[in-house]
């Protein structure tokens, strides 16, 4: 991503596989708060000086990181784990797309399980002037299917009640490919599929974490959404009632 392109703006950070995933998830869980943070250090330099009950979460080439309390599987991010617990978390996607994106206005976490309720709150705190960037972290450097994916899936929330003149050519072929997977007879199942073809997916399932692409392909299974408080840093929980998109 070019710097400078979400200044000003709402930002929508996605990787559905797995960083967006797992933060929607700890918060849901009951974490106080999420730390992201680019670095592995700075991140066990965080984890070992925040007040209060810390876990230590993250992973490298999709393992989690030696001395780590946890890695990135959502799977592992649980109520007795996380409740009333600060998560300092980085990965080797997520966490840097969340950072190189600290221009915009407001910072939101999107993925599949969130997607409704991404779409709504990214509308409402747009107000109908700011432009809304749906940032894929990738795998990487390079753009990665599943995240594209899952961007189609947000605009598909984001505009069934209104036009989409709006969209650029790359949303607008997001948008589409969404559409197209979710009219399939088992849209969950096709979404499985088509995370399991894509260079994330793959890469999980090189590593025996295929049960991840299930809680990552979970449409709308959850009402939270991540958002970024820029002055501390910290990711806290917006809980978008169903039904209201403001």
């Amino acid at each position: 991503m070019p710097p400078g392109v979400t200044d000003g703006g709402i930002a929508v950070v996605i990787d559905v596989l797995r960083a967006s995933t797992t933060m929607i998830t700890a918060l849901a869980r009951g974490a106080s708060r999420v730390i992201p943070v680019a670095d592995v250090g700075e991140a066990r330099r965080i984890a070992a000086t925040t007040p209060g009950p810390v876990v230590l979460g993250g992973e490298r080439g999709g393992v989690r990181i030696p001395g780590f309390d946890l890695g990135n599987s959502p799977r592992e991010y649980s109520a007795d784990r996380m409740a009333g617990r600060t998560l300092v978390i980085t990965t080797t996607n997520g966490t840097a797309a969340l950072h190189a994106s600290r221009g915009a206005r407001e910072i939101l976490v999107g993925a599949m399980v969130n997607r409704t309720a991404a779409a709504d709150l990214a509308r409402r705190l747009a107000g109908g002037a700011d432009r809304v960037h749906l940032v894929c972290a990738g795998t990487d450097g390079r753009v990665s299917a599943e995240d594209v994916l899952a961007a189609g899936a947000i605009l598909d929330a984001a505009v069934v009640d209104g036009p989409d003149e709006e969209l650029d050519d790359a949303a607008r072929r997001a948008l589409d490919w969404y559409r197209r997977v979710a009219t399939s007879d088992d849209t969950s199942a096709r979404m499985i599929a088509e995370f399991r073809r894509s260079p994330g997916g793959s890469n999980l399932i090189a590593l025996g974490m295929e049960a991840d692409l299930e809680v990552a392909a979970a449409i709308d299974s959850s009402q939270v959404v991540p958002r970024l408080d820029l002055t501390s840093g910290s990711l806290r929980r917006a809980l978008v009632p169903a039904g209201d998109s403001g």
